[in-house]
């Protein structure tokens, strides 16, 4: 049966999936990892996707980032028909239009901040003037410019957790794509985080966060629970 997600209060949908679905072939046996559903996330929208180990979760968050091709259905992304397109040309789309924020955080640690922020710019056409003006402007969102010459070992994990919001926010992408952001941080930590990424969303960014944490899903305007590769909607009271 097709599962039908939507929210339209906001209008323009920056992600739209129909019949999405995605299976697993081998030679003796076939597993349906998410089972066809329909899925809107308007401009703005922060979505909060939930669920057990095993779920779905994963594999409904790489195709949602174009590092996995659905099996069915279509995805549009800001627009654009994604199904069918090359690796290449998902390649080129993703650096444009999707910002990640992982739980390792992915920093090198040979790199400063300034340097570990430009990197990904220096794949798109941007010139070093440009590339210099959105690493500082995306520090000072952050709240660490004054550290722009610091290595990611003399942060702490929150911090760095910031440094890779930045890095995620320099290529002023369509929406940020969150997996476990706060994962790896102590409470107060995360918290920090949380506030940072309501802020963002209120400036108008949209953002997709995977995260086992109730509490903080609850802080996002819908959440969205994947189970045994389901999805459904969660009717849940939302904190301020």
């Amino acid at each position: 049966m097709l599962q039908t997600i939507s929210e339209n209060a906001k209008g323009y949908n920056m992600l739209k999936m129909r019949g999405v679905a995605k299976s697993f072939v081998t030679k003796t046996v076939e597993t349906q990892a998410l089972q066809p559903f329909d899925l809107d996330i308007s401009q703005g929208e922060f979505v909060a996707i939930v669920g057990p180990s095993g779920s779905g979760k994963t594999t409904f968050l790489n195709i949602a980032g174009l590092l996995e091709a659905h099996s069915e259905g279509q995805y549009y992304l800001d627009g654009k028909d994604i199904t069918g397109l090359s690796d290449r040309s998902k390649s080129s789309l993703r650096n444009q239009k999707i910002g990640f924020i992982f739980q390792s955080f992915n920093l090198i640690p040979e790199l400063n901040l300034f340097d570990n922020i430009e990197m990904p710019l220096r794949y798109r056409t941007f010139s070093r003037k440009v590339r210099a003006q959105r690493v500082m402007e995306a520090l000072e969102k952050v709240g660490l410019a004054g550290r722009k010459s610091h290595y990611p070992q003399q942060l702490s994990g929150g911090q760095q957790q910031r440094v890779a919001i930045a890095r995620a926010l320099a290529g002023s992408p369509s929406f940020l794509l969150a997996d476990e952001p706060t994962g790896n941080l102590d409470s107060k930590m995360a918290d920090g985080i949380m506030a940072l990424l309501k802020d963002i969303n209120q400036q108008g960014t949209s953002i997709l966060m995977v995260t086992h944490d109730m509490d903080q899903a609850r802080q996002a305007g819908r959440v969205v629970e994947i189970r045994d590769g389901y999805l459904t909607e969660q009717q849940l009271a939302l904190t301020a």
